[in-house]
């Protein structure tokens, strides 16, 4: 069951961003965007093989993509990763895509450009170190006593709690955050607010750290709720491989969409990626 949830987590993170995040903006953390309109699927197979793949990625309004990273160091290497990342995902769809990069609290420091010669990546920056956690979550928590609705960004915050500064240990702030999802009265936001807060925390603890934090989770379906994600995230992983084995054979590719159930255009994108 562990092992299920980590393996997909950025999978079931993205599933939830998706409810959570529509029509959202981020200017509370300075970017700058147009409304975000859905969560868009950016596999790029031939990159999968090697671990690279992207936090999340945005279709906006103005049909750009925004790109989220986050990280808990700086290190070249995941420039580099980042920019190719990018440069591959505009080669499939020839959109504009402005990345930024969300930094933990513990990075109080880091360059914002990737100078490479003729070849310069200036993605944007979020310190997480600049948002005082200790006072968002005492706001958070004043407006649910009160029984005032948690906006989007007030979730979003929830969300990022774990990533602020703060005076108490990260495990109890992100604990904080999951058990104060709770509170949420709205069914459908509960449920992604306290799956997402989970779910993304645990990326950035020790694994004992988020079991303490599951066993004190009340709400009982959560891990039944994580577990059945991360199946279905990985009976579509089979579908997928079950469909290129097909499509290698020289089955018609529009055969392999009835029986699989991808859409034709998904399993195109796919051979396109795993061709180049």
């Amino acid at each position: 069951m562990d092992t299920s949830i980590s393996k997909h987590s950025r999978d079931i993170i993205q599933k939830y961003a998706s409810s959570l995040f529509k029509d959202t903006t981020l200017e509370l953390y300075g970017i700058k965007t147009a409304k975000i309109k859905e969560l868009v699927n950016v596999d790029l197979p031939i990159m999968e093989v090697s671990g690279s793949s992207a936090d999340i990625v945005f279709l906006l309004e103005d049909d750009s993509y925004l790109h989220l990273e986050f990280q808990t160091g700086y290190n070249k290497s995941d420039f580099i990763r980042f920019a190719g990342y990018d440069l591959r995902l505009y080669e499939r769809d020839k959109r504009i895509i402005n990345t930024v990069v969300i930094y933990s609290a513990d990075v109080k420091h880091a360059p914002s450009v990737l100078a490479l010669g003729s070849l310069t990546y200036n993605p944007g920056i979020v310190m997480m170190a600049s948002y005082d956690g200790n006072a968002i979550y005492t706001d958070l928590q004043e407006k649910v006593k009160d029984g005032f609705s948690l906006s989007d960004l007030d979730m979003l915050n929830l969300i990022y709690l774990p990533l602020m500064r703060t005076d108490m240990p990260r495990y109890e702030l992100a604990a904080k955050s999951v058990l104060l999802a709770q509170t949420i009265p709205n069914d459908t936001k509960r449920n992604a607010c306290i799956a997402a807060a989970f779910v993304f925390a645990s990326r950035f603890l020790e694994k004992d750290e988020a079991d303490m934090i599951l066993k004190e989770v009340k709400m009982i379906d959560l891990v039944e709720l994580l577990v059945k994600d991360a199946v279905d995230i990985a009976l579509k992983e089979q579908e997928i491989k079950i469909a290129l084995s097909f499509i290698q054979r020289g089955t018609p590719i529009k055969t392999v969409s009835e029986i699989i159930g991808i859409e034709v255009p998904v399993l195109e994108q796919l051979i396109n990626g795993v061709g180049n």
